[in-house]
C-alpha cells in the first residue's frame, strides 16, 4: 500500500503499466519539443544571431524528460495547493533530476550540456536562470499527467 502511494501506482489495476509507459513517452516527447523550441528561441539572444532559429537536443534527453512521469504522485498530493507552490516544487524536482542525470552523464563524458560558462550555474549541470522555464514545464506536465485516465 505504501509502495502504491509512493509511485502513484495501483498495481492491482491491469492497465497501469501501459499508462506509465504512455506517460513516459508523452513526457519525453513534450520535453524534447520544449528543448528544441527553447534552444531555437535562445538563439535570439546571441550576438551572432542566426535567423534560422535552429533548436537542438540529444537522444539522452528523451529518458531524462520522460522521467517526469514520476511527478504524478507528487502532483496528486499537492494539486490543491497554490500555483506558485506547485510550480516551485516541480522546479526543485526538475533541478534535482537535472543535477543527478547531469553528474552521471558528466562522469561518463557524454553530458550533452555544459553550463560551466554561464553566470548562474551549479557545477556546470544546472542553470538557475532556467527556473522560469522549469516552472512552466512542470505545470504543463502536471496538467498532462493528472488529465490522463486511470
Amino acid at each position: 500500500m505504501v509502495k502504491d502511494w509512493l509511485l502513484g501506482i495501483n498495481f492491482r489495476y491491469k492497465g497501469h503499466t501501459e499508462i506509465m509507459k504512455n506517460n513516459f513517452l508523452i513526457c519525453g516527447a513534450i520535453g524534447w519539443c520544449w528543448e528544441v523550441m527553447y534552444t531555437g528561441l535562445h538563439s535570439l539572444t546571441k550576438k551572432d544571431f542566426d535567423h534560422k532559429l535552429m533548436g537542438n537536443t540529444s537522444l539522452f534527453m528523451f529518458p531524462i524528460y520522460g522521467s517526469a512521469f514520476l511527478i504524478k504522485p507528487v502532483a496528486k498530493v499537492i494539486r490543491h495547493k497554490p500555483l506558485w507552490f506547485r510550480g516551485t516544487v516541480y522546479t526543485g524536482l526538475t533541478y534535482l533530476m537535472e543535477y543527478l542525470s547531469g553528474c552521471f552523464l558528466q562522469k561518463h563524458q557524454i553530458c550533452p550540456w555544459d553550463y560551466s560558462k554561464a553566470r548562474l550555474n551549479f557545477k556546470g549541470v544546472i542553470r538557475l536562470d532556467y527556473a522560469p522555464g522549469w516552472f512552466i514545464l512542470g505545470l504543463l506536465y502536471e496538467h498532462l499527467l493528472l488529465g490522463s485516465k486511470e
